[in-house]
């Protein structure tokens, strides 16, 4: 059984009589049990930017949390149904400045707030059970730190965020980690290096205008390397490469099936939050991202463009650079509100640390090895930093895991939050 919410929360909590933004979540409950006086968990999704998923059915993780939980699924602040922000809907709010000023509220410590506002209206006060999926981690942390006594339990797949690195240290950090996960894939398909650089060097003399009106150069061509941290992606990334080219009266031409995967993988049109926000998440100490991951690449000259006979061609992903924001043409209209973020001060701490260290709320957490998205010593050196925390480090899932394998992933975590393992 599926419920619609919906909720008109302030924009900004610490002005409650101001200016309001409709949230909408997904009330879902077993067949049979709606009567039941079920805990509620609440499920904060990866991103920033993206809704909660539209279930079909007892989904993966969805099965076994139905069998404890009244399970609520927030589309998070601008996005899915929830007052999206858009490249239709920003111009509403006026000037790029002043899309910039509105979109500073939406990050974890809002959303956090928005969870605090519903909670109590849903559950008559209780606390309740959240699970944060990657960047939804991210923002359980920020629960942790700033409104535990809303907590019953806290459940996080791959999203312990570091407690104190800027957006420079993450990416310093990434870069290493896409190169591995780029070797990985050209040891398993040994064939795919020489087809990513013969498609480099083609897109080098003659970038493609893909179907939806991006503009495919090399360093957008790149960032598909972003389907390497998830367990299925090496082999998606593999099919894509193998049939790239086609044989026209102008000689081979990249082909339209190809144009097409590529631009549904890279768009953003239904989410420009992951890249107006993305260095963002990470800003803690009033300084700002001025595009960090742009500013560290120029530290790994190896995913320089790579395009030369001979010069090994690297994938990155997980990034976002300024360029995007005019190959891409959802974001070419946010270009400048994508510039006043990345320029903006202030930004307040998003974690406490001597709260954590004092938590008492159960708290469990999948470590994903060598997580593509997440930097694993990071995760490592946050979980040994929230009291009590417990940790399930493994090699067995990448990523996606809660999504890929969900059911398992699920159950083994939440045995381990009650310590049950």
């Amino acid at each position: 059984m599926m419920t619609d919410h919906f909720f008109d929360v302030p924009l900004d909590h610490r002005v409650p009589d101001g200016e309001r933004i409709r949230l909408y979540a997904r009330e879902v409950v077993a067949a049979g049990r709606a009567r039941e006086d079920l805990p509620w968990l609440v499920y904060l999704q990866g991103g920033p930017g993206f809704p909660a998923g539209r279930p079909v059915g007892r989904e993966n993780w969805l099965d076994r949390a139905l069998e404890d939980y009244r399970v609520l699924l927030l589309d998070q602040r601008g996005t899915g149904r929830s007052t999206p922000a858009t490249r239709q809907t920003l111009p509403l709010r006026g000037t790029p400045e002043e899309q910039a000023a509105y979109l500073a509220h939406f990050r974890a410590d809002s959303i956090v707030r928005d969870c605090e506002y519903i909670r109590p209206r849903l559950t008559g006060g209780r606390p309740w059970t959240v699970l944060g999926q990657s960047f939804g981690g991210f923002c359980a942390v920020t629960y942790l730190s700033f409104a535990p006594e809303g907590l019953a339990e806290v459940v996080i797949t791959g999203g312990l965020p570091s407690l104190d690195a800027g957006a420079e240290d993450v990416y310093r950090a990434a870069y290493p980690r896409m190169e591995r996960k780029c070797l990985a894939h050209y040891a398993r398909y040994p064939q795919d290096e020489e087809a990513a650089r013969r498609i480099a060097r083609h897109l080098a003399q003659q970038p493609q205008t893909l179907p939806d009106g991006t503009v495919l150069t090399v360093e957008q061509f790149q960032q598909l390397g972003i389907l390497l941290g998830t367990g299925d992606g090496s082999h998606r990334l593999h099919y894509l490469l193998e049939d790239a080219f086609v044989p026209t009266p102008a000689g081979e031409q990249l082909s339209d099936a190809f144009g097409e995967q590529v631009a549904a993988l890279l768009s953003r049109a239904a989410s420009p939050l992951y890249t107006l926000l993305h260095e963002a998440i990470y800003a803690q100490d009033g300084r700002p991202t001025h595009w960090a991951a742009e500013r560290v690449r120029a530290e790994f000259p190896q995913f320089e463009q790579n395009v030369e006979d001979g010069k090994r061609f690297l994938f990155t992903g997980e990034t976002v650079h300024p360029w995007m924001l005019h190959t891409q043409p959802a974001l070419r209209p946010l270009h400048e509100t994508a510039e006043l973020l990345a320029r903006r001060e202030g930004w307040t701490p998003l974690y406490d640390a001597a709260r954590l260290a004092r938590n008492t709320v159960p708290v469990a957490a999948a470590i994903y090895h060598d997580d593509l998205y997440v930097d694993t010593g990071h995760s490592l050196a946050t979980a040994r930093s929230i009291a009590g925390l417990r940790t399930w480090v493994t090699d067995e899932y990448e990523h996606d895991g809660v999504r890929a394998s969900g059911r398992a992933v699920l159950d083994r975590l939440l045995r381990l939050v009650r310590d049950e393992a």
